[in-house]
């Protein structure tokens, strides 16, 4: 098994949505940041995968897909590495996309749990915000990412997309059947927002191992919901 679909986008962009998505579509599994939470163990080929992108090969033998963090960062080695792979580029407005950075990954109880955590070293190596979060400074970063992507990778080898535009321009891209269920909405900004509000006021809790619990059972909340529809 090889790489087929590469997310470039920047995290908060729909790109859980997006993971879900390319999964019922037949591309999964897919790697996403909810998957290196749950695998720790990978934390190294990440920290080191800019300097060696083949420490990344093994994953690629059972993930189809990789969007958001940290495989975004790698979006240019990931695109060289597998050339049949296709490219997705989800967009947002710039203001909004910054907002919801400040409000889930950027929260400070969510960034003090994962530097504290085994992730670090890999979080560290493949950070897609900077070190300040400053609205001028991310926004404008924002956009010279995604226009980076877009002089880059050829335009039909490259979707852009926001998760609005629904299930047709991704099923055409990707060559395969619209579904007849409803392209997935997951909003997982609320649910970050509970997971950190519980970090943050129970001190007892403030560990990875409760982090990860909340991710595995967000996760299987969602694929329950949508199977269910």
């Amino acid at each position: 098994m090889a790489l087929q679909v590469i997310g470039a986008a920047m995290p908060r962009t729909g790109t859980l949505s997006l993971k879900f998505a390319l999964e019922l579509l037949g591309f999964g599994p897919c790697y996403h940041m909810t998957e290196f939470i749950q695998h720790p163990e990978h934390r190294w080929k990440w920290a080191f995968a800019k300097l060696r992108p083949g420490l990344l090969d093994p994953l690629w033998d059972t993930y189809q897909a990789t969007v958001d963090s940290p495989g975004c960062m790698m979006w240019r080695q990931l695109a060289q590495r597998f050339p049949q792979a296709k490219v997705i580029l989800t967009r947002r407005d710039p203001d909004a996309w910054f907002d919801s950075v400040r409000e889930t990954v950027g929260d400070p109880g969510h960034v003090k749990v994962m530097m504290r955590s085994p992730l670090a070293p890999g979080m560290l190596a493949q950070n897609p915000f900077g070190t300040k979060l400053d609205r001028e400074a991310m926004t404008a970063r924002f956009e010279q990412y995604g226009e980076a992507v877009k002089a880059t990778i050829p335009a039909e080898r490259l979707l852009v997309f926001e998760a609005r535009d629904g299930w047709e321009p991704l099923c055409a891209f990707l060559g395969v059947p619209v579904p007849e269920i409803p392209y997935p909405r997951v909003n997982e900004r609320e649910a970050m927002q509970q997971a950190s509000g519980e970090l943050q006021g129970n001190p007892m809790q403030q560990s990875f191992p409760v982090l990860q619990q909340h991710v595995r059972a967000y996760m299987e909340a969602q694929r329950q919901r949508l199977m269910a529809r």
